[in-house]
């Protein structure tokens, strides 16, 4: 392998790799510094002026991932050396580069990884027909039978494949179709990361500049509209820009010359063509720094000069700028007319179906969790159990699998028609935009659901958590729809413009390209370098579209099909004291209430911290039965499933207790939430229900209700079971014989016959076994059936208020706010007897908004 390559890249090539390299960075740094200056101006100048858009509504955090470990395993990776399998442990850290250890005792040690891959530009595969789909347009004329098999072979059926253009590619396996879709979605969490956190937006002046410069040098070869490979950090970005134009060069002159079967040629293009990447991408990578040092050492004297002539500047321009509307505005408009407008509708159609469905799945999987935390809360669940919950929920937005369900929705984009009128390379650019605007909303939404119950906490308490979550839920949610709307109509636009305005400009450069140079002669020399006849040409164009545009997403957003917020609807200072709390530090969930960290789970120490601490993982796989004890893809490595992955799934590595749980169910039973008072109360204290007759006199005595008492039962199977409380229920029973009642005396008998047991308790107990045997005693002396009848059937239906009847039928509502209409009716009657059986009164509209 070595020898291919060392013997196709001799010295003379590899010199002439550099100087094309060298060419290419030449042109681009001239462009660079002329699109710096004219950043810096419109930076300045924003900051002059203000402005901005609508105001965000939920809080941003600041360094989501500080402290955390995104992912780790094991899996089989493909050795190119020896062409062997080999098990190999997987770490990823909050940079999502993928770190290869030996095994898991290198990587605890803090050895360095066997490789790092970056995974910028890359593509995550599943499966081998899709990976030689791709490498047979990798050599001209080579072309793979349907019946060939692959320069590699799999070692086992379900492989995970990185493919990048230029690159090595990367091979790996699992062992079940389970592992390989958790893998898949961590894989393109990764590419996702690494394409779109290269060029931060709070760059100000960097990165416009650079990514004007890409475009514009692109459009002086005649590359008009979207880049796919506009991935990554800018030197990996300039490299894709090298190798677009020197890959099919190599391609042609080097591809003739190798030898063997097809599957060897094309694996020893892809070695060669690997080691030319790398050779470009050390080349620019040195080159861009030094590029970046010289702008920034210039910009101090380029700042004073611009706040020193802003009005000259801007005065200079708006003149040029008019010059220019008046040569190409009629140009730009008769082609909007013509081929452009007519479609703008259907293209916002195909952007907004896909879209508006990613982002109703967040808004769902945000709410279930929020669910399932209410649920639990309402069970009587720990302090340490509620912590481990919230500590999950705050990582919600990094859990690759949580999320794929949201960006699968964004996949199905389709501009298929649309794509070849407008020479649009591919609609993955506006995916992955999306995707990540999307992660973006969901961490939005839990740092403020934080932020909220951490404040609501502290000046309420910890009583009645449940309604407490509700409320901030409610608030939440209100926030996302409306942040949710701005920033997806912020996407249609921006997407718009990358589809239409590259369009325009080519159509409009033969006829207006060649007139531009003559208004050069309109600016004065010293405010050349920031104002360049291109950038406004481009900016007249833009305003010559973004009318119909905007006019496209206001008439979109009045119909309302995909629940978005009309422009008229502003919620600026709707909750001025918020954003007070963005400043405060996020909320240590585990240490607030008390929850001891759990095993394993702590990872690699935090990089540059000397005092210990360890990373919180966000995500680990789950032990799958039947996999061989030595592969290891699946287990519970360092981090613990801080998010449990899938709901409809029981997790085959419970923990004990909760395979105790769900073993009182029966085999046939899943674990279950309760879904009325009555079978809280049962899983809370065991509960005896004792039906007696009772007298019309004695009826307000005895009514429905629980009283505390201690005591002893035997069960049919021997088993004794201590009873805390004594529920008894008024109901309508036909009439018996007295010699077929049970005794009040063996009724307490057998309900308290282990009382001696609680002897520092012996007064309380024996005052209530006494006005149980009263009440009792009282009941069998009457003997009016027909009186006992109508008096239970009028207390029963005066105490049970419809609500906890019928709660169970509004289960799949979730926990909304109490605005259902109709399950109401009539004045509230209170309910007595709390959850724990403490004399608690709640309104039927309480317990409505609870357990719904």
């Amino acid at each position: 392998m070595g020898d291919v390559v060392s013997s196709q890249l001799d010295e003379n090539r590899r010199g002439m790799i550099t100087a094309r390299t060298s060419d290419v960075m030449k042109e681009f740094s001239d462009v660079y510094e002329q699109q710096y200056a004219v950043a810096l101006f419109n930076s300045v100048r924003f900051e002059i002026e203000g402005g901005g858009g609508p105001q965000s509504q939920l809080l941003h955090r600041k360094d989501p991932l500080a402290g955390r470990s995104i992912f780790s395993g094991s899996l089989f990776q493909y050795l190119e050396e020896n062409r062997k399998w080999r098990n190999r442990f997987v770490s990823v850290p909050n940079s999502y580069t993928i770190s290869l250890y030996e095994n898991k005792t290198a990587h605890d040690r803090g050895l360095h990884p066997k490789v790092t891959i970056n995974c910028a530009g890359y593509k995550a595969l599943t499966s081998m027909e899709e990976y030689m789909e791709l490498m047979d347009g990798s050599l001209p004329g080579v072309k793979a039978k349907v019946s060939s098999s692959p320069f590699i072979k799999c070692a086992t059926q379900f492989p995970l494949i990185l493919w990048h253009p230029y690159a090595r590619h990367h091979y790996f396996c699992v062992m079940t179709e389970k592992e390989q879709k958790k893998w898949h979605a961590v894989l393109q969490d990764c590419v996702r990361h690494n394409n779109n956190n290269g060029l931060p937006e709070d760059c100000t002046v960097e990165t416009p500049a650079f990514t004007d410069s890409v475009r514009l040098y692109r459009q002086a070869k005649g590359h008009y509209g979207t880049w796919d490979l506009m991935c990554g950090a800018p030197p990996q970005i300039l490299a894709n820009l090298v190798m677009e134009v020197l890959h099919p060069e190599l391609r042609n002159v080097i591809g003739p010359r190798l030898k063997g079967k097809m599957q060897q040629r094309q694996r020893n293009w892809m070695l060669i063509s690997d080691a030319v990447y790398k050779q470009v991408l050390s080349q620019t990578t040195g080159q861009y720094d030094a590029l970046a040092e010289a702008c920034e050492a210039h910009r101090g004297q380029l700042d004073a000069r611009l706040r020193t002539d802003m009005d000259q500047i801007i005065t200079s321009k708006e003149h040029i700028s008019s010059k220019i509307r008046a040569l190409v505005l009629p140009k730009a408009e008769q082609l909007l007319r013509a081929s452009v407008q007519p479609y703008i509708s259907s293209i916002l159609e195909a952007l907004m179906e896909p879209t508006s469905r990613g982002f109703s799945e967040i808004r769902d999987v945000f709410f279930e969790e929020l669910v399932e935390i209410s649920k639990n809360s309402l069970n009587g669940g720990s302090k340490d159990k509620l912590g481990e919950q919230l500590e999950r929920l705050s990582m919600l937005a990094f859990h690759p699998v949580k999320m794929q369900s949201c960006y699968e929705k964004m996949e199905q984009l389709n501009l298929e028609g649309l794509q070849q009128r407008f020479e649009v390379s591919s609609p993955s650019v506006f995916i992955s935009r999306a995707q990540i605007l999307m992660r973006e909303q969901m961490d939005n939404a839990v740092y403020t659901f934080e932020q909220l119950l951490r404040q609501s906490i502290e000046a309420q308490g910890e009583d009645d958590l449940c309604k407490t979550i509700q409320r901030c839920q409610d608030r939440v949610l209100k926030k996302y729809d409306y942040d949710s709307s701005t920033v997806r109509k912020k996407f249609f636009r921006e997407a718009l413009l990358q589809i239409i305005i590259p369009y325009m400009l080519q159509q409009l450069a033969p006829s207006c390209t060649p007139e531009l140079p003559r208004f050069k002669e309109l600016i004065f020399e010293d405010l050349s370098r920031f104002l360049l006849v291109e950038n406004m040409y481009e900016e007249v164009v833009l305003q010559s579209v973004t009318k119909d545009i905007m006019m496209a997403v206001k008439e979109a957003a009045v119909q309302r099909r995909h629940n978005l917020y009309r422009d008229s609807i502003v919620l600026t200072n709707s909750d001025p004291n918020l954003p007070l709390l963005g400043e405060t530090p996020p909320v240590d969930w585990a240490a607030k209430f008390g929850a001891n960290e759990p095993d394993g789970s702590v990872g690699t120490e935090v990089e540059g911290r000397g005092s210990g601490r360890r990373r919180k993982q966000v995500v680990s796989m789950i032990q799958l039965d039947g996999l061989p004890f030595p592969y290891e893809s699946c287990m519970e490595v360092p981090g613990v499933e801080l998010i449990p992955e899938e709901d409809s799934e029981v997790c085959e590595c419970k923990e004990d207790d909760d395979e105790e749980e769900t073993d009182d169910l029966g085999p046939s039973e899943e674990p279950k939430s309760p879904d009325s008072v009555n079978e809280i109360r049962d899983l809370i204290n065991p509960v005896v229900e004792v039906t007696v007759p009772a007298s019309q006199e004695n009826q307000s005595e005895v009514t429905n209700g629980t009283e505390p008492t201690i005591g002893i039962i035997n069960t049919e199977d021997g088993a004794e079971e201590e009873v805390s409380h004594v529920t008894t229920i008024v109901e309508e029973v036909p009439s018996k014989s007295p010699r077929d009642k049970m005794s009040p005396q063996s009724i307490l008998q057998e309900l308290v016959g282990g009382k001696k047991q609680e002897a520092e308790n012996e007064h309380q107990d024996e005052a209530a076994i006494q006005k149980a045997i009263e009440e009792m005693e009282m009941a069998v002396q009457e003997d009016d059936s027909d009186r006992i009848a109508e008096a239970s059937a009028a207390e029963s239906d005066s105490e049970l208020p419809p609500l906890v009847k019928d709660s169970s039928s509004q289960y799949d509502s979730g926990f909304q706010s109490p605005a259902n209409e109709g399950l109401n009716e009539g004045e509230p009657q209170p309910i007595t007897n709390g959850l724990n059986g403490e004399d608690k009164i709640i309104d039927p509209v309480e317990v409505e908004g609870i357990l719904a």
